[in-house]
């Protein structure tokens, strides 16, 4: 094992993060709802907030599984992974020039950012089973979120710090340190991928020819259908995707329309904001507790166990009504969040070939971003039907209720010797 390319594997966490904390949980809900979206109601901000992140998602949906099966043909996981980096980062930079009533902007630079982000993400993903011995991934995988946690935390606290506070930054108002805060994240996310880009490389293959562009496309669109024909020798994978499926929508729902509900239910911006801040910090030594947990207890007995805390953190949601309610979710969140997503990553690494990181790692992707279309859309349905988003939060009990009961159907080992043997047979 490499331990320098781990150490920048996981360094990436740290710089990615920077665009979840600021743009997807906490500072850019808030500016969508009161500038971008000022000029229209709380309820159809939130709508559409919802509405920006189905859309970004569908469209990760259509490319990830494309982009891994070619990247795994060309040998270019690097490659895709810093394309997206640095077209994440120059999406963020320019979001700073949102200004008041325009939304569409917003959600267009949001759309770009987002289908970045998870294009990154799928490639950055699939270079877990290369890096690292199978017995060192839950830990590996948990370490890359704790640190997530705390870089993404720490660009937070200061972005923070810029709005309260905008004359110790030689700012003239909130409003410039709020779009400055955007330009920050393109920033800080290319600065600390820098270890990555330097000792991340993809596996050199005997007997490679390079091809052109256009013949890896076909290749990777032959694999893709492929892969979807071929996944029925795969059933434990299957079941665990449908479960992935269910639950990451929950989770992921929480993420992107907790804060914008929080708005529109009247909690105050630096409540909102300072809440989140505690669940980054809170998520790094429960991150890396639960990859001692599922070492111990098993990865599938610890991954259930987060996903039934999340069920109590959705009826908490769905009663929430002050400040204290708001810090109290946050946190609750924190202790889960980073382990149920590491977790789950880990176990996927083990049910799929290794010779396919990448591809499969796009039909990860694929599933836990085709599931998040729903529940942002549910939510932003349901507000404008019943002009309050708290019953949409209720709903995603339903989705948190399936995922368990389908990963009690879920044989990991199982699963392992299905891979192995695909493996052995390419």
């Amino acid at each position: 094992m490499n331990k320098k390319a781990v150490r920048a594997w996981v360094m990436y966490d740290w710089a990615n993060s920077a665009f979840a904390t600021t743009m997807m949980a906490a500072v850019m809900p808030i500016f969508y709802s009161d500038i971008a979206a000022g000029n229209l109601s709380k309820t159809t901000a939130t709508a559409y907030w919802g509405y920006t992140q189905s859309i970004a998602l569908a469209f990760v949906v259509l490319f990830s599984p494309i982009l891994g099966a070619i990247a795994d043909a060309a040998s270019s996981k690097r490659t895709f992974l810093t394309f997206f980096i640095y077209m994440g980062a120059i999406a963020s930079i320019l979001m700073a020039f949102v200004g008041e009533g325009q939304w569409i902007l917003a959600s267009l630079l949001v759309i770009l950012g987002t289908l970045s982000f998870s294009g990154a993400n799928v490639f950055y993903d699939a270079f877990l089973p290369d890096l690292v011995p199978e017995k060192k991934r839950d830990e590996v995988s948990t370490r890359g979120f704790a640190f997530g946690y705390f870089g993404g935390g720490i660009l937070l606290a200061i972005n923070l710090l810029m709005i309260q506070h905008p004359s110790w930054f030689f700012l003239p108002d909130s409003l410039v340190a709020t779009q400055l805060s955007f330009a920050s994240v393109g920033v800080w996310w290319v600065a600390f991928s820098l270890p990555l880009f330097r000792h991340v490389h993809d596996k050199k293959r005997e007997n490679t020819i390079k091809k052109k562009a256009r013949t890896y496309a076909v290749e990777g669109f032959r694999q893709v259908k492929s892969t979807l024909i071929g996944l029925n020798k795969y059933p434990e994978l299957l079941k665990f995707l449908i479960a992935f499926w269910f639950f990451s929508d929950g989770i992921n729902t929480i993420v992107k329309m907790a804060t914008i509900y929080g708005r529109e239910i009247g909690i105050g911006t630096n409540d909102l904001i300072l809440a989140l801040l505690i669940t980054q910090f809170i998520g790094i030594p429960f991150t890396l507790l639960f990859g001692k947990i599922a070492t111990k207890f098993g990865s599938m007995r610890t991954l259930i166990g987060t996903l039934a805390f999340y069920l109590m953190i959705v009826i908490l949601g769905y009663f929430m009504q002050t400040a204290a309610h708001f810090y109290l979710m946050a946190m609750l969140v924190g202790v889960v969040q980073g382990g149920s997503q590491a977790i789950s990553r880990s176990i996927f690494s083990r049910l799929i070939p290794v010779n396919r990181s990448a591809e499969f790692f796009g039909f990860y992707s694929l599933s836990g971003k085709l599931a998040a279309v729903f529940g942002p859309f549910l939510m932003g349905i349901i507000a404008q039907l019943t002009g309050s988003s708290r019953f949409g939060i209720l709903a995603l009990a339903l989705f948190f209720i399936v995922g368990i009961l389908m990963l009690f159907k879920v044989n990991e080992e199982k699963g392992q010797q299905e891979a192995n043997i695909a493996h052995a047979s390419s």
